[in-house]
């Protein structure tokens, strides 16, 4: 990570993101550009991230995030407000 000040940033991904492998793959990119955080599913068929970086890192994160797996089909990336608890170095995958 760059010396910016680190941000917290959460999103909410839409579409065919469960069954995927979308959160794998979040992770996996995340890991690769140095960022930490957590991923989980939601019960309405959406993905929730919450990412910790550089605000120029996670500008392209976002980005990334309408990638997603081959199988996936994104349809909306959210910034959302991140919850209280800040992720912890390394990139969790949530139930």
């Amino acid at each position: 990570m760059s010396n910016e000040a680190s941000q917290l940033r959460a999103y909410r991904i839409t579409g065919r993101v469960q069954g995927v492998f979308y959160r794998v793959w979040t992770r996996d990119t995340a890991l690769q550009m140095g960022l930490s955080g957590r991923v989980r599913n939601l019960n309405d068929g959406s993905v929730e991230a919450e990412v910790l970086g550089s605000p120029e890192t996670l500008d392209d994160f976002e980005k990334r995030l309408w990638e997603g797996p081959p199988a996936s089909r994104v349809e909306g990336v959210e910034r959302r407000e991140p919850g209280a608890v800040s992720p912890e170095d390394g990139f969790m995958i949530l139930s």
